[in-house]
């Protein structure tokens, strides 16, 4: 199966952040990296963004408990 991309814009619809805080957390490595796929031009794994979501989900289910 075909791996899907997203694009900037997408990742940041989708997860709620601004770029730069984006760009912090996988600095600290607790964002998925991104993949150059040009000289300007990156995407992220659209599963590792959803993963990333579902880690996020949990954590504060953890808390409520």
């Amino acid at each position: 199966m075909a791996k899907i991309l997203l694009r900037k814009k997408a990742v940041q619809e989708r997860v709620g952040l601004c770029i730069s805080e984006i760009y912090r957390l996988m600095k600290l490595r607790r964002f998925p990296q991104s993949i150059p796929l040009g000289e300007r031009v990156v995407a992220w794994d659209a599963d590792e963004i959803e993963e990333f979501i579902r880690s996020r989900i949990a954590a504060r289910e953890e808390r409520a408990a």
